[in-house]
C-alpha cells in the first residue's frame, strides 16, 4: 500500500464523469492527487513529459492513468499503445474509463496491457476492488476456513 500521495492521471473530457470520478477517489482512504486533462495527446504530453508538462516537479509522472477509452484528438487505445510501447513504463498501470461494455474494447484493451476496464458511469464498490486488485489499497483480510 501507498503512503504517500497517490499521483494520479484522469484523462477523461466529459466533465460529468471526471466530477464522479474525482468524487470517488475522494472517498478512497488513500491520499490522491489528481492531474485532469481532455484529450489524447495532452495525456501523452503529460505521460512522457513534453511540452508544458515538461517540468516533472509541477507534473510528476503518474502512479495510474485512468484513462477514457472515446477522446477527441487521439483516442484512448492509441495512447495506450503508446504508452505500453515505451520500455520504461510498461509497468505503468493503465485503467480504461469508457461507456462501451463492448468485448472487442475490452479485449483489445487487455492486449495492449490495461490493468484494468470500468464501465461508466463507475460503480464505487468497483472502483475500490481495482484499487485493491492494483496494490493501492490494502485487500481485505481473508477468514480462516473452520
Amino acid at each position: 500500500m501507498i503512503t504517500a500521495p497517490l499521483n494520479i492521471l484522469l484523462v477523461e473530457d466529459n466533465p460529468d464523469h471526471a466530477e464522479l470520478v474525482r468524487r470517488h477517489l475522494q472517498n478512497l482512504p488513500v491520499t490522491c492527487r489528481v492531474s485532469q486533462v481532455e484529450d489524447g495527446e495532452a495525456a501523452l504530453d503529460f505521460i512522457f513529459g513534453r511540452g508544458a508538462a515538461a517540468d516533472r516537479a509541477r507534473f510528476p509522472l503518474p502512479d495510474l492513468v485512468l484513462l477514457d477509452l472515446r477522446l477527441p484528438r487521439l483516442d484512448g487505445m492509441e495512447v495506450l499503445r503508446q504508452i505500453k510501447n515505451q520500455p520504461g513504463l510498461r509497468r505503468l498501470p493503465v485503467v480504461m474509463l469508457t461507456t462501451s461494455d463492448a468485448e472487442r474494447d475490452m479485449a483489445k484493451a487487455y492486449e495492449f496491457s490495461a490493468h484494468g476496464f470500468l464501465t461508466k458511469p463507475v460503480d464505487f464498490h468497483r472502483f475500490v476492488e481495482l484499487f485493491k486488485e492494483l496494490g493501492f489499497l490494502p485487500a481485505a483480510p481473508t477468514r480462516p476456513q473452520a
